[in-house]
């Protein structure tokens, strides 16, 4: 009798994200997103699963300059709409936009995919700091 190795199923990636501590005030950015590509369709599901449930259901994303892959007006993240949008100009600062009716706003800095891990910690940890 033989037995035939399996070899596993590819597991989703580690979600790259690292967020501020909850605080009462308002900051300019509430921590790092380091997306493996700018495909945002393919990277907004795993983002908005990794997120604080307490943060509620994200309506309406917003990613700045004009690196992302396209940008349509909404897509369907867990079967719930999301609208989408991208602010214009490649000089605006990296960041996404997250809203969520009644519950607030989260920006987060855009580590971008290609950066070094080296590079992208120290970012990384500045933006959960609130040091960015």
């Amino acid at each position: 009798m033989t037995t035939e190795l399996q070899s596993p199923l590819p597991s989703q990636p580690v979600l790259r994200l690292r967020l501020a501590p909850h605080r009462d005030l308002p900051r300019a950015i509430d921590g790092a997103w380091w997306p493996r590509s700018y495909d945002l369709l393919a990277e907004l599901p795993q983002l908005l699963a990794g997120l604080p449930r307490t943060w509620g259901h994200i309506t309406s994303v917003t990613v700045s300059g004009a690196t992302w892959a396209a940008v349509p007006g909404r897509t369907l993240v867990s079967n719930q709409v999301v609208r989408l949008r991208r602010t214009p100009g490649a000089s605006a600062p990296r960041t996404v936009v997250l809203l969520a009716p009644g519950r607030g706003r989260w920006d987060l800095l855009v580590v971008p995919p290609d950066t070094t891990e080296e590079a992208a910690e120290p970012l990384m940890a500045a933006a959960a700091a609130g040091q960015v």
